[in-house]
C-alpha cells in the first residue's frame, strides 16, 4: 500500500517526531537515551569549543607578548675580523643605518640596541640579567613595556634622567631582588675596565625608575633596560651598537619587509625575523590544534551515535505505530523523516546547549580558573614553565560554527540508517501480533 505524497518536512511530522521524543513513563528506556544523547553531545560540543577557544587565547597572548616585547626584526652587522683575530659584529654606523631602515614601508620604528650579560644584586640577592641598553624616546615605543601603564610602576620620563641614569627592570627580577621604584641595583659585567693589567670586572649602581610587567615569565624575569649612552660605556661599546630593533606595522607578514630592510640598511647584515625564533613553537601550536580537532572529534562522533542507539531502541517500541501510519497512508519517505527528525532534534538541542556552554566557559575562564586554583590550593598554573601568568580564551566565531557544523552533520548521518529502517517497515509484519 502507498499513500498519497506530502510535502517535506511538513508540520505534522514536527508533531508525531515531537511526541515520540516525549516517550510514556512505559517506554522510559527511550526517554532515558534520548536524554544520555543529549548531554553526550552537549558535552561534546563544549568541550570541543573549550579547547578550540583556550588553543587560539594562547596562541593569541603567546604572539602579542613577543610582539609586545620584542623586535618584530632585527638587524645585525655582518662579523668583522680584526687584526688581533677577534671576531666583532658592531655597527659603528648604527644611527645612519636605523634612520634608513625606518623610513622603509611598513616599519614604524628602528632602535639601535646595545645587549649584554649582567649579575644584578641587591642586598643579599643576586641574580643573572640580560641587559638592553636603548634610549628613552625608543623605550618608550615599546608596547609592553612603554605603553602598558596599568601594569607598571615608577615614571618612565625618569629613565635616563636621574643622576648616575635610571633603569627599568621586570617585575619578575624586582620581585626576586626585592627591589621597588627608587632602589639602587647593582649590575656587575666581567669584561669591565680595560687596564694595562688586563680587563676587571665593572660594578655600577643605577637607581630603579620604572617597573613594567609585559606578561612572559621569562622576560619579566630577567629584563633590564639601560640608557643608551650608559649602556655604551658599561659594555665598552662606545661609538657603535650591536644591533637595530625594528618594529613594523604587520608583525604576521614580516617576511615581505626583509628584502626592503636588508636593502636600506646599505651593508652586509644578517636579519632575524621574529618568526625565525619562534616559528617552530607556532608550528608545534598549530600541529597541536589539527590533533586536538580531529581527537574530540571523535568524541562528538561517538556521543552522536548514542543517537542512533537511541533511535533503533524508538523504532523498535514504535513498530505498531508506524504500521497503522502505514496503514492511513503516510509514506516511506513520511516516516523516514519522523524519525530522522527525532534525531535531529537531539542533535539540534545538544548542539546549542554546548555551544551555550562553550561560550560561557571561553568568557568566564578567569574567574572558573580562579575556582580551580583556589580549590586545588594555588599553584595550578606554574608561569615559568607555561610563559605566560594565566590560562587565556579567545573565542572565534569560526571555531564555534566548526564545532557546531560538526556536531549537527554528525548527528544528521547519524540518524539516517535507523530512521531508513523504520521506513522500510513492513506495516502488515509489524501489525501481525497486535
Amino acid at each position: 500500500m502507498t499513500g498519497r505524497p506530502t510535502a517535506p518536512f511538513s508540520r505534522f511530522e514536527f508533531l508525531i517526531a515531537w511526541r515520540y521524543l516525549r516517550a510514556r513513563r512505559a517506554e522510559g528506556g527511550v526517554s532515558v537515551m534520548t536524554w544520555i544523547s543529549l548531554v553526550g553531545i552537549t558535552l561534546a560540543v563544549f568541550a570541543l569549543i573549550a579547547t578550540l577557544s583556550v588553543r587560539a587565547g594562547f596562541r593569541a597572548e603567546f604572539v602579542d607578548t613577543i610582539l609586545g616585547a620584542n623586535a618584530h626584526v632585527t638587524v645585525y652587522a655582518a662579523p668583522q675580523t680584526l687584526e688581533n683575530g677577534a671576531t666583532i659584529r658592531t655597527m659603528p654606523d648604527y644611527q645612519a643605518v636605523a634612520e634608513k631602515v625606518a623610513k622603509v614601508p611598513g616599519v614604524t620604528s628602528a632602535a639601535p640596541l646595545i645587549r649584554g650579560q649582567v649579575m644584578a644584586s641587591f642586598g643579599e640577592q643576586a641574580v643573572g640579567a640580560e641587559v638592553f641598553g636603548i634610549t628613552s624616546e625608543d623605550l618608550a615605543q615599546i608596547p609592553r613595556i612603554g605603553q602598558h601603564p596599568d601594569a607598571s610602576w615608577g615614571e618612565l620620563k625618569d629613565f635616563g634622567a636621574v643622576e648616575g641614569g635610571g633603569i627599568a627592570i621586570g617585575s619578575g627580577l624586582a620581585r626576586e631582588l626585592g627591589v621597588n621604584v627608587g632602589d639602587r641595583v647593582r649590575l656587575i659585567q666581567p669584561n669591565g675596565v680595560r687596564t694595562a693589567f688586563g680587563t676587571s670586572p665593572r660594578a655600577n649602581a643605577y637607581q630603579v625608575v620604572y617597573i613594567f610587567t609585559a606578561g612572559r615569565y621569562d622576560i619579566d624575569r630577567t629584563r633590564i633596560y639601560l640608557p643608551f649612552a650608559e649602556a655604551q660605556s658599561f659594555f665598552n661599546r662606545e661609538g657603535v651598537a650591536d644591533e637595530i630593533e625594528v618594529m613594523t606595522e604587520d608583525p604576521e607578514h614580516v617576511d615581505d619587509l626583509s628584502g626592503p630592510i636588508a636593502l636600506a640598511a646599505g651593508q652586509q647584515v644578517y636579519l632575524w625575523t621574529w618568526r625565525d625564533s619562534s616559528g617552530s613553537f607556532l608550528r608545534a601550536l598549530d600541529v597541536e590544534d589539527n590533533v586536538m580537532f580531529i581527537i574530540l572529534s571523535i568524541l562528538v562522533l561517538i556521543a552522536a551515535m548514542n543517537i542512533t542507539s537511541g533511535l533503533i531502541m524508538l523504532v523498535k517500541n514504535k513498530g505498531r505505530d508506524i504500521g497503522i501510519l502505514r496503514t492511513m497512508g503516510l509514506t516511506e519517505g513520511s516516516v523516514l523523516r519522523v524519525f530522522f527528525l527525532c534525531g535531529a532534534f537531539t542533535g539540534v538541542i545538544g548542539t546549542v546547549m554546548g555551544v551555550i556552554l562553550g561560550c560561557l566557559f571561553a568568557l568566564w575562564i578567569d574567574p572558573i580558573f580562579s575556582f580551580v586554583n583556589f580549590v586545588a590550593g594555588g599553584g595550578v598554573w606554574d608561569p615559568s614553565i607555561r610563559g605566560i601568568y594565566n590560562l587565556p580564551a579567545k573565542l572565534q566565531l569560526w571555531d564555534v560554527c566548526k564545532a557546531a557544523g560538526l556536531s549537527l552533520v554528525l548527528s544528521f548521518v547519524v540518524t539516517i540508517l535507523p530512521a531508513r529502517r523504520a521506513a522500510r517497515m513492513n506495516p502488515v509484519e509489524a501489525l501481525r501480533y497486535e
